[in-house]
């Protein structure tokens, strides 16, 4: 620090040409990320519409379960003559809520994972492993979707004995959920390979910086 009459404090670093690099970096780093983040956004609206309907769908069954539940209880407790039907549609609901549930809790990013490991992991390598995760859930998906395909078209015409449909529906929520998590799969896989091409993001770039400087010190 040098102060030179009534001038203001001067900082001097040893660094200036590098600092200048880095900074212009960053800059082009968060401008390709602000430009590939609205093309992702015009370009995936359809994907917003489809997760807007899965939302809704969700929550219009959720609400429709609990009725029907409260309805029975009333009906049982107060006016001691329950609906016959009620538990099984609940059920039915419960059902297909679950199974919905797998691919919106897969874009939250809400299932339960282990990263002990990939948090130690540098940013490429970490995302080589969550593409081999995402790999193995696909597989565990397809062939569910296989079997339960199958059930729907040969359980076609037995029926539920309380409310009068075809359990094929029943087994078209397993299909229908694992469905959508294979194409949740694919799109983490997408979203790795593209993240393992462009390299980490320009926040996560200027922390690394941030901590080299800090163990290397600064003048």
């Amino acid at each position: 620090m040098i102060r030179t009459g009534r001038s203001p404090p001067v900082r001097i670093t040893i660094y200036p040409a590098v600092e200048a690099i880095g900074i212009g970096r960053r800059t082009q780093r968060a401008l390709r990320a602000c430009l590939r983040d609205e093309k992702m956004k015009n370009r995936f609206n359809i994907f917003t519409l489809f997760n807007k309907i899965e939302e809704i769908t969700i929550i219009a069954m959720f609400s429709a379960m609990v009725i029907i539940i409260f309805a029975q209880v009333i009906m049982r407790y107060v006016f001691n003559n329950s609906l016959y039907w009620s538990e099984e549609l609940g059920k039915f609901f419960f059902v297909w809520i679950s199974w919905l549930g797998i691919s919106l809790g897969e874009r939250e990013g809400e299932h339960i994972k282990i990263t002990m490991l990939t948090d130690k992991l540098p940013f490429k390598k970490a995302h080589v492993f969550n593409i081999i995760s995402s790999l193995i859930v696909l597989g565990i998906c397809l062939v569910t979707f296989y079997y339960s395909s199958s059930l729907v078209i040969s359980q076609w015409t037995t029926k539920y004995a309380g409310i009068h449909i075809s359990i094929s529906w029943g087994y078209l929520a397993v299909a229908v959920g694992t469905g959508l998590m294979s194409l949740r799969s694919v799109a983490a896989i997408l979203k790795s390979v593209k993240s393992i091409k462009e390299g980490p993001p320009a926040d996560e770039e200027i922390l690394q910086e941030e901590m080299r400087i800090e163990e290397g010190g600064e003048a």
